[in-house]
């Protein structure tokens, strides 16, 4: 009963996850342009640091060892934002492993939509932030998003790919919504903490983009309702 009330849920989130996909496009679109060039600088380096770790990926020579730790660090720090106490935190090229006192659907999907390393860049933007305003140097840091996103990504998406007792326990339609509408949502905010898009703009296209998706599909439903309701078996 619990995993068809969260393929419900996920139903649900559907369009929230298309609107949120197209605020991501937005959010390039706003970032500022130099004189009459095609694309933002800001968006050149963030996909310069996507598309070099990538080449990394296809010669691989991707650091397996770093994504693994930032995913079982993942799963120790959400553990302890609940209450759960991480032990035996195990790192290798085979895969690595932590062991908590507790768990929930958080913990057990946090390193699949949560990157940690990208987090951290943000993180360490927001610091500097702090004492230099505006962020020096924030080509450096799209770069530094790019990377560790792209880092996420692959790694990602090639566990989900194998049998993953994690995404099993939910459901696969679910967690794949899930882990797909935090994940966007995540860089979404990664580009906001190391570049000059602001919170307001990008919750503002959220809002819009959001109503379109679900009045898309409330009229996309009322048409199907009376399609079917004006079928000839139907009629008296």
């Amino acid at each position: 009963m619990v995993r068809f009330l969260l393929f419900l849920c996920a139903l649900a989130a559907m369009p929230f996850a298309w609107a949120l996909a197209r605020v991501f496009i937005d959010a390039f679109r706003l970032m500022p342009m130099s004189g009459e060039a095609l694309f933002p600088p800001g968006a050149l380096c963030l996909a310069g640091g996507f598309l070099f770790f990538f080449v990394l990926w296809v010669c691989r020579v991707a650091p397996l060892r770093v994504y693994v730790l930032g995913h079982e660090l993942t799963h120790a720090l959400c553990g302890l934002c609940f209450g759960a106490i991480p032990t035996n935190l195990r790192v290798g090229l085979k895969g690595g492993s932590v062991t908590l006192t507790k768990s929930n659907l958080l913990i057990t999907l946090s390193p699949y939509f949560f990157p940690f390393w990208t987090a951290l860049v943000g993180l360490l933007a927001l610091i500097v932030r702090c004492f230099v305003s505006p962020l020096p140097c924030t080509g450096t840091w799209l770069f530094a998003v790019g990377f560790t996103w792209c880092l996420h990504v692959c790694f990602t998406l090639r566990a989900l790919l194998q049998s993953q007792p994690d995404i099993q326990e939910y459901g696969y339609v679910f967690s794949y919504v899930f882990i797909w509408i935090l994940n966007v949502a995540a860089v979404i905010a990664w580009i906001v903490c190391t570049s000059e898009v602001t919170w307001g703009s990008v919750w503002n296209r959220l809002l819009i983009r959001s109503a379109n998706a679900y009045q898309a599909v409330a009229r996309c439903g009322m048409w199907i309702y009376e399609s079917v309701r004006s079928l000839p078996v139907l009629q008296g």
